[in-house]
């Protein structure tokens, strides 16, 4: 009897439907516009943002700045490992774009940059068992040590294979590679990067977008849904979690590269009613999201907000911060 094919359970919701047609609608916004291709700056600074964020998730004390002078080769006062974290981050994404994302020896060598002189198991897969521990408490057990190297072969049988959308088989992809953790340490950074890698091999833009920041200032709620899907055996939510966080960030490049005409021009039915709920409150985005009655961030930001802000009726209290944690809205007075 032939082996029964692998499939890893998700399942596809309307709402990863839209998110899959908005995030294909901007990404061709984005190309066309294509600034980020001409801009070597620009995707410097959003390759630092991601190594920023991606060890600021795994508790690295760092600045941006002080990250920032790292890779610019200045001398900072900083822990030793940490330093040594950033300085293997960098050189570990300058080499991502070129590697196989479906080849066990390409993400072996990865790892072994990424986790250089951080741990004895560098470029190898876990010899031993691994939890996840929030605090004291264990909130994940992986698999033993001895399945890791089928789970792996599996996982990237499949992502190769799958007649899939990039977009659900890169998430897909990042939800078992974190709930199968297979190394002994560097797992959260590995299976981010890797996303990001698949991602590229779809849209090249997708090297250099800066998805971590947006994780990170949503830790809590990662981690929260990567617990959910654990317990439903079902990646649906860490699906829909990614998914947003993907069109949010391509949104923010969209806001800066002024590539929005995809915002309807008139005052549309759902702009009137943000205002009406605003009254004359400087209000968060989830405050605003609380009073129309949505959960759905990427539906809120492209129907209410993004068209509020470009007839200028609404206008942001940190204009010079767009992504600023203390961000508030007010109905424009002039």
């Amino acid at each position: 009897m032939d082996k029964k094919e692998y499939i890893p359970p998700y399942t596809i919701t309307d709402g990863i439907v839209n998110l899959i047609s908005n995030i294909t609608e901007i990404v061709t916004k984005i190309t066309i516009n294509d600034r980020m291709s001409s801009n070597p700056r620009l995707r410097r600074d959003n390759r630092i943002k991601t190594i920023h964020a991606s060890l600021a998730i795994e508790n690295n004390s760092l600045s941006l700045g002080q990250v920032t002078d790292i890779i610019d080769g200045k001398r900072i006062l900083g822990a030793p490992d940490e330093i040594c974290e950033v300085k293997n981050a960098f050189e570990a994404y300058e080499k991502l774009l070129q590697l196989n994302p479906f080849l066990r020896k390409d993400m072996f060598l990865a790892h072994k940059v990424l986790m250089k002189d951080l741990t004895k198991e560098a470029g190898m897969f876990r010899n031993g068992g691994v939890g996840v521990f929030d605090n004291e408490r264990l909130v994940h057990m992986a698999p033993p040590a001895e399945l890791v190297p089928q789970l792996m072969k599996e996982l990237l049988g499949w992502v190769e294979k799958a007649e899939v959308h990039p977009l659900i088989k890169s998430c897909v992809f990042h939800y078992e590679f974190e709930f199968i953790h297979p190394f002994a340490d560097g797992n959260g950074r590995m299976g981010r990067m890797w996303q990001t890698l698949l991602l590229y091999r779809w849209k090249p833009l997708f090297g250099w977008l800066p998805i971590e920041t947006l994780i990170r200032k949503r830790q809590d709620e990662y981690y929260k849904v990567l617990g959910e899907c654990d317990r439903a055996a079902n990646s649906k939510k860490v699906v829909e979690f990614l998914l947003e966080n993907i069109f949010d960030a391509l949104l923010e490049i969209a806001m800066t590269e002024q590539v929005t005409e995809q915002v309807t021009e008139q005052v549309t039915e759902q702009v009137e009613i943000l205002l009406e709920i605003m009254g004359d409150e400087e209000l968060t985005t989830r405050e605003m999201m609380k009073r129309v009655g949505l959960k759905h961030r990427p539906t809120f930001r492209n129907n209410y907000l993004l068209p509020a802000l470009k007839k200028k009726l609404i206008e942001m209290t940190i204009p010079d911060k767009p992504n600023s944690s203390k961000q508030r809205y007010v109905k424009t007075t002039r």
